[in-house]
């Protein structure tokens, strides 16, 4: 076998160690443009996780990087004028130029052919070859050539960083976060060997614009920062290896690999250096390679196999890299509003891989710290008396809203069940919310409730717009008030030009009805989908009669004795249609700019709220990005609920998409929460977060860090009524069953 590795990075010499490990017969050749001490930057690091993959894959070489390890366990934030500390994180840096120097050594004791200072244009010269790996990096020369064939996407970001050395030993993995006349300075800073460290600085394109320094001047770059942060490198220099200020690219690619062509590492993918994980990508996407190739005869094969592998660890792996970047592009925003433990907090779980519960395994201290200043901030915040020793996990804090306090921060989210009788729910509608609220969640929030009969989805659709939706909710409002602590909140809506449907599992949203259909209604005469009916153009008199029907079912729902009310301004129903610039395309004073899209859903929440008793609080559900050019996006989100805060909404309900059939997510855990956090920080407006929630983990994690202020979920609630309950008690939190099941407290289940 003969095999060509373009590129003498980590993942070029790795796979080649591995592959003539396997294959001693093997003519292996890693062809690299530079000299073998050239390198980019000064150190690398590596979790203990990592290291045990290195173990595994290759003793030798394993054996000799932890032999030049600099290895710490502690994480220091400073923080106007605070240190910060957790620790058992348990990291290892070293000197990239040494590790580079292992890695040739060991493939130069197996017999790699290792050719340096090899410079070519046209990679078809090394395709006589059974397989091509190109780990030719960032700029990836082979990626670029054969573009049509990786189909790469480069997102280039928008903050300026550079690659410094210092001679100061700093003794954890530190941030510096520090002010200047120019802007906010962030410092990302590691021991990589004995009297060495790698020294990081990032700051936004406006600060660097501010700041007069040049991307290439990497000694006025150094003096402005020794003099900016003289006291945190008390006395040391910065040490320069071609630190020029640069924007971070995420590299994505289509495909990995054709033919007998494979790219890897920087070149097939990136993850921003915040988490650490570029190397580690580059020396794990070389074991599963090598891995392939060892377990497929044909390279085709082993190529196809390595990447449907590799791919879904890779593409997590960035999604994290991507959540930790944009906390970084964000950083003035929790500078500014978060307090010190709070701040430290919600930097240590910014990827969100790091969790509430993950970091207490790691240091119980400071999450006992951070759960007694989070139980502090809500007694202050609700007049209400928390316990501190010990405090609550913060999911079981209390939560006030004007005159309505929850008992604790679980929410139960509006969920359609396509149950109803002309509207008028049932037994169903008991069980379901009832049992929920007996499961222990702090709020349970109805179905999506039509305030009329042509503004539901479809006829299963719940309602309050007959006499006897009221009688029928209220049998269910008192179940839940008699039976739990949980509060109970109906959700107000239209469903526009969604409406007219069959229930979801006959087709949903895309299907209208076989007949009995009803004539919808939406701000412009735009289709959902082409199966969907045209709605028509409102007037002005259809306007009027829809705010009135929302009054209407907002006095009908304090008849049934409601506690809270939801306005649905989200996922493309009526007024949400207005909201979005791709489906109102009005050009009268409702359309246009974001102020006249604002106009009606603002007369409709104005006209609940007048309607609404003063002392119970309302929530307006919106979906603050559209996942569609063109659309809302996060900025239209913060101006929409700055306006409603002005109107007197009490928490935004923050969900996205859903408002065009064609949009585009960026799915993932919690993939929702940063427009909720974004919204709470920038707006001053208390927020629910919803989307991919799954854990109490999840849960603490969004709290604690000031992320949003309730947390609300949908499929784990479906999948278990009593989650609230099961989640206190995996806690070791005593939430108090009702008189009818309390032997359970007696129980424990069988794992």
């Amino acid at each position: 076998m003969k095999i060509n590795c373009l590129g003498g990075g980590p993942a070029g010499l790795y796979f080649a160690i591995l592959m003539k490990k396997a294959r001693p017969d093997a003519e292996i050749r890693v062809i690299e443009r530079n000299r073998p001490d050239d390198t980019f930057g000064f150190g690398v690091v590596f979790s203990d996780q990592t290291l045990d993959n290195f173990a595994q894959a290759d003793r030798p070489t394993h054996d000799a990087i932890t032999g030049a390890f600099a290895h710490w366990d502690d994480i220091d934030i400073h923080f106007k004028g605070e240190v910060l500390t957790s620790t058992g994180h348990g990291f290892s840096g070293m000197s990239r130029k040494l590790m580079l120097n292992i890695l040739q050594d060991r493939a130069r004791e197996l017999g790699v052919t290792l050719e340096f200072e090899t410079e070519f244009d046209d990679p078809e010269q090394f395709r006589d070859a059974d397989l091509v790996l190109a780990a030719d990096g960032v700029n990836s020369l082979v990626r670029n050539a054969y573009a049509e064939k990786f189909r790469p996407e480069i997102d280039w970001r928008p903050n300026k960083f550079a690659w410094f050395g210092t001679t100061r030993p700093f003794p954890a993995f530190t941030f510096f976060f520090k002010g200047n006349e120019h802007g906010l300075w962030r410092i990302h800073a590691y021991q990589y060997m004995d009297g060495h460290s790698t020294f990081i600085p990032e700051c936004t394109d406006e600060t660097f614009a501010r700041s007069g320094l040049s991307v290439d001047d990497e000694e006025g770059a150094a003096g402005y920062l020794e003099d900016l942060f003289a006291e945190e490198l008390d006395g040391h220099k910065l040490l320069i290896n071609r630190s020029n200020w640069r924007n971070f690219p995420v590299i994505r690619c289509a495909s990995w690999h054709f033919d007998n062509v494979v790219i890897a590492g920087d070149a097939a993918h990136t993850a921003h250096f915040s988490i650490g994980s570029g190397t580690k990508l580059a020396i794990e996407d070389a074991i599963d390679l090598a891995a392939a190739m060892q377990a497929h005869e044909d390279v085709p094969t082993a190529l196809k196999a390595y990447e449907e592998t590799r791919r879904p660890v890779v593409e997590s792996t960035q999604r994290s890299a991507r959540t930790s970047l944009r906390w970084f592009e964000e950083t003035e925003r929790y500078f500014n509003d978060l307090e010190p433990i709070q701040f430290g907090f919600s930097l240590l779980t910014r990827s969100l891989r790091i969790s509430h519960e993950n970091l207490k395994l790691r240091d119980p201290e400071y999450v006992a710290g951070i759960d007694r200043w989070f139980a502090a901030d809500t007694a202050n915040r609700t007049g209400l008396n928390v316990p501190d020793d010990p405090p609550p996990p913060p999911m079981f804090t209390p939560y006030r809203l004007r005159g309505m306090t929850l008992p604790n921060r679980v929410v139960v989210s509006p969920m359609c069940q396509y149950m109803a009788a002309d509207g008028t729910v049932g037994d169903w509608h008991m069980v379901h919310l009832g049992s929920r609220a007996v499961g222990g969640a702090g709020l349970v929030v109805t179905e999506m409730t039509d305030v009329s009969a042509d503004g539901r989805i479809t006829p299963g659709c719940a309602g309050m717009y007959k006499p006897e939706h009221i009688t029928a909710w209220k049998r269910i409002v008192d179940f839940v008030h008699a039976n739990s602590g949980a509060k109970i909140a109906l959700q107000l809506a239209h469903a526009g030009r969604k409406g007219s449907t069959r229930p979801l599992w006959e087709g949903g949203e895309s299907a209208p009805l076989d007949d009995g259909n009803w004539e919808v209604i939406a701000p412009s005469p735009v289709p959902y989908t082409d199966a969907n009916q045209t709605p028509r153009e409102m007037t002005r008199a259809d306007m009027d009669r829809v705010r009135d029907d929302f009054a209407r079912a907002a006095g009908m729902a304090e008849e049934a004795g409601f506690d809270m009310l939801e306005v649905h301004f989200a996922h493309g129903y009526l007024l949400s249609t207005f909201l979005s610039p791709l489906t109102n395309r009005r050009e009268d004073e409702y359309g246009g700019s974001l102020d006249n899209r604002l106009r009606f859903p603002l007369e409709v929440f104005d006209a609940v709220r007048a309607a609404w008793p003063e002392d119970k609080p309302i929530s307006v559900r919106i979906s603050a990005h559209d996942w569609k050019d063109g659309g809302t996006t996060g900025d239209d989100a913060v101006e929409i609920a700055r306006a409603l805060k002005a109107h007197g909404c009490d928490i935004v309900d923050v969900s996205s998409g859903q408002v065009v059939a064609d949009q585009e997510p960026e799915y993932g855990r919690l993939y929702q929460t940063p427009f909720a956090e974004r919204v709470r920080l920038e707006a001053d407006m208390p927020t629910m977060t919803v989307g991919a929630i799954s854990s109490y983990e999840d849960v603490n994690s969004i709290l604690a860090g000031g992320r949003a202020d309730l947390c609300v979920l949908a499929r784990a609630h479906l999948d278990d009524p009593y989650w609230t309950r099961h989640s206190a008690r995996l806690q070791g939190f005593d939430l108090e069953w009702p008189d009818p099941y309390k032997s359970v407290e007696r129980y424990t289940p069988r794992q």
